[in-house]
């Protein structure tokens, strides 16, 4: 039998709009990571079509699994385990990802393990640290999550909180919509933003008093288009960079409030960053700035494993396989918000 660190893991991941494959050697050495965005495809109607994501899901995940084994160098028939996100995401897409895995592990004959979305976000520094070890305070932020998990080792985990509506990135995106940015509206409104003022408009804060580490940002959203219809109605020009950066100023507050008063109630002496967010440099720089003022450890992986990928996946399925948890073939896709999503283990 291997060893757990000479085990190839197949990682693949469809829980939204890339459909993306990786293959990973050990727990933390990456061979090959493809990603196929659907972005192109979705900015016409300014948001993903999950019916469309879902149908191009299928057409592109036998091609993507392929050009992540030729990049690795290997053949599926090296291949040692198959690791798939089973869930939150939308569920047509992630049915896509389940069907092959299984499929897959079946015909192989190897073991199959199903991986909760925001775990991988999370192993995705792993990747990025070789030398980041738990216990530490992981700050999830991306399109459809927002989260502050407290990660005690590599197998249990403690949401402290998480965002009662919209998550970050989506309130970024749909700010952006109204604004008449173009998708994906997250990185727009970070570029516009970088020209405005962030104490122009007073936007609230949300759930602000001390020790909740939950999220709420549908009030503000609300609030940003209550403020154009305003001035619009009263025939005011709208200083767009204004608003970008006073709305982005109002949400990195809460989350850099919120993640560091969490860090010091866990006791943790390490933060980490993840999700597509994270590459947010407002974001960032005031996480990086606020850590170094508090003697806080602070780390986050590179752009191209913030956004969804396999790579991630296949990380913490590597980590899950090691532990023992693997999932059966009656593995299910589950659409959900969280980590309070079914777990699928079985014994191989």
């Amino acid at each position: 039998m291997k060893d757990v660190q000479e085990k190839l893991t197949l990682g693949i991941e469809t829980s939204c709009d890339e459909t993306s494959a990786a293959v990973l050697r050990g727990t933390r050495e990456l061979l090959s990571c493809v990603i196929a965005t659907q972005i192109p495809i979705h900015q016409k109607y300014g948001g993903v079509v999950p019916e469309i994501a879902s149908r191009n899901h299928i057409l592109s995940i036998l091609p993507v699994i392929e050009q992540a084994l030729a990049e690795a160098g290997t053949e599926l028939a090296e291949i040692d385990q198959i690791s798939v996100t089973y869930g939150p995401g939308l569920v047509g897409a992630l049915l896509v990802g389940v069907s092959a895995a299984k499929s897959l592990a079946f015909s192989l004959g190897v073991p199959l393990i199903g991986v909760n979305h925001l775990e991988g976000h999370i192993f995705a520094n792993f990747l990025a640290s070789e030398d980041l070890r738990p216990p530490f305070m992981s700050l999830v932020v991306s399109g459809g999550h927002t989260a502050l998990v407290d990660v005690a080792d590599y197998e249990t985990f403690r949401q402290m909180g998480r965002t009662r509506d919209d998550a970050a990135g989506e309130a970024f995106d749909k700010v952006a919509r109204v604004m008449g940015l173009p998708y994906p509206g997250g990185p727009e409104i970070d570029k516009l933003a970088r020209e405005g003022d962030p104490t122009a408009i007073d936007f609230p804060r949300a759930l602000a008093r001390e020790g909740n580490y939950e999220f709420s940002f549908s009030g503000l959203k609300s609030a940003v288009l209550n403020y154009i219809n305003s001035e619009q109605m009263k025939g005011h020009e709208l200083n767009k960079a204004d608003i970008a950066a006073s709305f982005q100023s109002a949400v990195v507050e809460v989350l850099v409030h919120k993640a560091f008063e969490a860090i010091h109630e866990a006791g943790r002496d390490t933060l980490v960053l993840a999700g597509g967010v994270a590459a947010n440099k407002s974001l960032e720089t005031r996480l990086r700035e606020t850590a170094a003022a508090e003697g806080i450890r602070y780390l986050y992986p590179p752009p191209r494993l913030c956004t969804d990928n396999a790579a991630m996946i296949a990380c913490r399925g590597a980590y899950q396989a090691a532990a023992g948890k693997y999932s059966d073939l009656y593995l299910n896709a589950v659409a959900g918000t969280g980590f309070s999503v079914k777990q699928y283990w079985a014994d191989v």
